[in-house]
């Protein structure tokens, strides 16, 4: 469970970041863990953890997927449960961003969830040369849309992956191990939408 270069340090006091970690720290305690057991069921170290709770580094999309699996949230859902603002329309101004420094990664939350609607909509940006991957999906079954809007997107689904170019589509529901790749050239911006079971 190596993983403490997973994450950059410090994000400021206020940011989605800093509310993230505090929302993770809330959903260990409501659930009685220690970090010893959050790490055993997630395989994320006790120290990153540790680190990441006390917003002293970002977690990477990887390290949320891990979480967001344990404790059966969408990245979607986690997200918008440190939202500011109660649901409803959401101006282009105010729709979080999340980046994960490590690996090119930047997730608008285009349309977050909200109680009630069981879809949500999310832009994605890949650097040229980025990966990222989920161990396992957040809910089992989860239908999935990815529409790629510029460059090229590889989207691996259990142990196929499929090549989408600018306009392409690809849908399926999530049962185990999924990873974005973004081949280039250049980056890569495309749209998820999630639907719950």
């Amino acid at each position: 469970m190596g993983d403490v270069s997973e994450g950059v340090a410090g994000p400021p006091a206020g940011s989605v970041e800093a509310r993230l970690a505090g929302r993770l720290a809330e959903l260990r305690s409501e659930r009685g863990w220690s970090l010893e057991e959050l790490a055993d069921r997630s395989g994320v170290s006790r120290s990153t953890l540790s680190r990441v709770e006390r917003a002293e580094m970002s977690p990477t999309a990887a390290m949320l997927g891990k979480l967001c699996t344990v404790y059966e949230r969408t990245m979607s859902r986690l997200l918008s449960e440190v939202e500011r603002e109660p649901p409803g329309p959401v101006p282009a101004g105010s729709q979080e961003v999340w980046t994960d420094a490590a690996t090119g990664f930047v997730r608008r939350s285009v349309s977050p969830p909200h109680a009630g609607l069981r879809g949500e909509v999310m832009e994605g940006r890949l650097r040229e040369g980025a990966v990222i991957t989920y161990e396992a999906p957040p809910v089992p079954g989860l239908e999935h849309h990815v529409w790629v809007l510029d460059g090229a997107v590889e989207v691996t689904v259990g142990e196929k992956t499929h090549a989408l170019g600018e306009g392409d589509c690809l849908r399926f529901r999530l049962w185990g191990p999924s990873g974005y790749r973004c081949p280039g050239p250049g980056a890569a911006r495309y749209v998820v939408v999630a639907v719950l079971p």
